[in-house]
């Protein structure tokens, strides 16, 4: 028998080789034609961003022009003549170290006091049950919608009775208990399970060693959530350090950039190569614990 050529053989038609450059069209992840709705939703988040990147970008790049360029108008984006002095000259006008290492000293304190302070209430809220839990947990949440300057007065006379005025502890203390940080750890606790707790004590571990040694660690994304937003409410709030810190000698450094602008003759120029150098730690500090700070916020999305 002589073999038959098959009459189901695979036709190679000139549309199935590599896709010429005209015939490419865009495409997802999936390898699929994106649809109307993802392309208009990726569109909107790029504006967004966009939109928010663009302030810092142009305060990057006008902190390295001269004082007559940056009043040129119109203005221009890139800087014709960059320059260094705006750095050199806003840095030295004014202590900028030693307010600098306020700053430092009151975040990297006041964040580790609130994250000690606010997961230790959000366990107590999440894993305990007690009378009253529910009650203590929505008066703990209605503080979120009290502003700072309604009870401004009460907690400046606390801390003056206690002569933390004029301290660095008056600036780091009293804001390290914060609502918004109970609640999103105790969220992100009631998504533990209660057996591993149950058989942790079962095995002989004590109350501390199960918070220390098992929830701190579970709890890691939600903890950094909780740090970045610390870090960035305690190195730019201005009201309760210029209340507080009354002595400039325990002023913080948006305080101490503030008395710079109001005491020169606009230096502009100079004022944004100060605030581009006061951006850099956050930012540093974001990429650090961008890892974590994402999967927190998209595990509390999704739970």
């Amino acid at each position: 028998m002589s073999a038959q050529p098959s009459t189901q053989s695979r036709s190679v038609s000139p549309s199935s080789g590599p896709a010429s450059p005209a015939s490419r069209t865009w495409s997802s992840t999936t390898g699929r034609p994106p649809s109307t709705g993802a392309v208009v939703r990726t569109t909107v988040l790029i504006a967004g961003a966009l939109a928010v990147v663009a302030p810092v970008v142009w305060a990057a790049l006008a902190s390295f022009k001269t004082q007559s360029e940056l009043a040129q108008t119109p203005p221009t984006l890139w800087p014709h003549q960059p320059t260094l002095d705006n750095y050199t000259t806003g840095l030295k006008a004014f202590d900028f170290t030693h307010y600098l290492t306020n700053s430092l000293i009151v975040t990297v304190s006041a964040t580790a006091l609130t994250l000690v302070i606010n997961s230790m209430a959000a366990y107590g809220l999440s894993k305990y049950n007690f009378r009253g839990r529910t009650v203590l947990f929505l008066i703990t949440l209605s503080t979120i919608m009290i502003p700072l300057q309604v009870i401004l007065l009460p907690v400046y006379q606390i801390v003056s009775s206690l002569g933390m005025t004029n301290s660095l502890l008056g600036l780091i203390i009293p804001p390290a208990a914060t609502p918004t940080g109970v609640f999103l750890l105790r969220q992100y606790m009631l998504t533990l399970p209660d057996e591993m707790i149950e058989a942790a004590r079962i095995d002989g571990a004590g109350e501390w060693g199960i918070f220390w040694r098992i929830i701190l660690p579970l709890s890691r994304p939600a903890l950094a959530v909780v740090a970045i937003f610390s870090v960035i409410w305690r190195w730019n709030d201005f009201l309760w350090p210029l209340i507080v810190a009354q002595d400039e000698s325990k002023q913080t450094l948006p305080v101490a950039i503030a008395r710079f602008a109001s005491q020169q003759a606009i230096p502009f120029n100079q004022i944004l190569a100060v605030s581009v150098v006061t951006i850099i730690p956050v930012v540093i500090i974001f990429l650090i614990l961008q890892r974590q700070i994402i999967a927190g916020l998209a595990q509390g999305a999704i739970k």
